[in-house]
């Protein structure tokens, strides 16, 4: 079976088939988030760590961290986003003890992560183009950590799922070539959205199967790229987490925040036998101070029948 682990400096998650979903918090990325990118930008970081424990609070197993701010002063990100990428995975590493995935575009601003976060974190992310396999993948192999590879190439992205999943299939023969196993391989099939291409999630599933089955790969995704351009985007969003992990995707980039999806993951997790007992879904919906009142009907109950 499948497993691809990823650490922090004193924990430990598993992405797998038999596993839970693993959710990967992707509020810190200041991509689309102006307010955000102002902060970072002018050295502020109090967005980061309220972004930071509250996805954990809601349930993050991951947290994704990227530090691509474009600097007015200095719009060079070879230059501005290593030094940035080190102060924000050291500062969020400081506030939680998950396991990170490091966001970035940029090979030194990867390195610079890899060199500070603790324990095994996840790369994001690597493509089937030739100058990002030869600059990432000897990285991965270097820090022996998991990597995210996305299915495209120096073509773009394909509308056609076969072609997505010949450049999948091209990322882990060559990520062999540099001893990394398929097992450390996450593999993001690209998730469409769903108001510009109908077929878009029909797509996804039937390649997250393939990929499982041809490939033996974990799978991912930007799960709210699905429901982008729509109306009332996280019913969509809370109705495709479900499908996916159904179709045996085993992790998602997404916002735990929202009551809504985390609540989808966790009734899915239940259905498909990942959580033990229902544990995590009884933890979950019970009823604030339950437990306690319980305790205390079953104490009264005692003390009347003495």
């Amino acid at each position: 079976m499948t497993r691809t682990i990823v650490e922090s400096r004193s924990g430990a998650a598993i992405i797998g088939f038999d596993q839970p979903f693993c959710v990967i918090g992707e509020r810190i990325n200041p991509t689309g988030r102006k307010a955000l990118a102002a902060e970072l930008e002018a050295g502020d970081f109090s967005t980061v760590e309220r972004d930071a424990l509250e996805q954990v609070a809601c349930g993050a197993t991951m947290l994704d961290v990227n530090a691509g701010v474009v600097y007015n002063s200095n719009p060079n990100p070879n230059e501005t986003e290593p030094p940035l990428m080190r102060a924000m995975i050291s500062l969020v590493q400081g506030l939680v003890d998950v396991p990170l995935c490091i966001d970035s575009s940029v090979p030194a601003a990867l390195e610079a992560g890899l060199e500070t976060a603790h324990g095994r974190p996840l790369v994001n992310s690597v493509t089937g183009e030739e100058e990002r396999l030869e600059r990432v993948l000897p990285l991965v192999a270097k820090y022996n950590v998991p990597v995210v590879a996305i299915s495209n190439d120096d073509t773009g992205i394909s509308e056609d799922p076969d072609v997505r999943f010949a450049v999948a299939r091209k990322i882990v023969q060559r990520a062999a070539d540099f001893g990394i196993p398929a097992h450390d391989i996450v593999v993001d099939p690209l998730m469409m959205p769903v108001g510009a291409m109908a077929t878009a999630g029909l797509q996804v599933f039937a390649l997250v199967r393939r990929l499982r089955e041809e490939l033996g790969v974990n799978t991912t995704c930007g799960a709210s790229n699905v429901s982008f351009g729509l109306p009332n985007r996280h019913a969509i969003n809370a109705a495709f987490l479900p499908m996916a992990i159904a179709a045996g995707m085993t992790s998602a980039i997404m916002n735990p925040v929202r009551p809504a999806e985390m609540m989808a993951v966790r009734a899915a997790n239940l259905l498909m036998n990942n959580d033990p007992h229902g544990a995590a879904w009884i933890r979950a919906n019970r009823a604030p101070g339950a437990e306690e009142a319980g305790t205390g009907r079953r104490r009264e109950g005692r003390r009347r029948r003495g």
